[in-house]
């Protein structure tokens, strides 16, 4: 597997995305899923999730808090960082999430449309805080796998059922695989499809228009 970056910096990255975490919910009174959308709107997760040496490595956790703030919200964080012994859930949810998103190499946007949110972490942080890292990367990736698999169109079910590719079932049915695409990808509607074009996938698969209908 290709991971986001070279190994040498996934402590740092581990410790400072905990750090940064902590910080921002224990020192600056935010919450985290809160704060956790500026990280993701300010481009820095961006640059984080891709290896910048610069935010991984170059800057302290609440340093990073302080830039996500001056790049959402025009000013930095001037909260004198305490010091805990204890690690915190929220430093736990940072810990991990960075070690994943290294490990998956998916940027830390798409793992939270997959459901790995922050609130999602610390509801895990109970039981799997002292387990095994692999422990949560078994569950994350079957979080994942079935997030995608809830997404799949009833038209890529029954043309992959059929073992009939995109474009051969664009050939044999008229329609553009274009618009096949589109109608599997959800960026269109079939539900919204005129009937001719309902009525010559339908043929093609073997299946009633009703079949492909969301």
């Amino acid at each position: 597997m290709t991971h986001a970056y070279a190994e040498t910096y996934l402590d740092d990255a581990m410790n400072n995305l905990g750090d940064m975490f902590d910080y921002v919910v224990y020192d600056c009174d935010y919450k985290l899923s809160d704060f956790f959308s500026y990280f993701l709107v300010s481009g820095i997760a961006d640059a984080f999730g891709k290896g910048n040496p610069k935010y991984i490595s170059g800057l302290s956790g609440p340093e990073l808090a302080s830039a996500v703030f001056m790049k959402t919200k025009g000013n930095h964080l001037d909260k004198t960082p305490s010091e805990n012994i204890d690690k915190s859930a929220e430093y736990w949810a940072g810990w991990i999430l960075a070690y994943y998103q290294w490990y998956t190499s998916r940027s830390f946007s798409e793992l939270q449309d997959y459901g790995i949110t922050t609130d999602y972490l610390l509801h895990l942080y109970p039981t799997l805080h002292e387990a095994d890292i692999t422990k949560f990367i078994e569950i994350a990736n079957n979080l994942i796998n079935k997030r995608k698999e809830d997404n799949i169109t009833k038209l890529k079910k029954i043309r992959t059922a059929a073992g009939i590719s995109q474009r051969d079932l664009a050939e044999a049915s008229g329609v553009s695989i274009r618009m096949i695409q589109l109608y599997e990808q959800k960026n269109r509607d079939i539900n919204k499809a005129q009937a001719t074009t309902l009525e010559k996938i339908a043929r093609t698969l073997g299946c009633g228009i009703k079949d492909l209908m969301e």
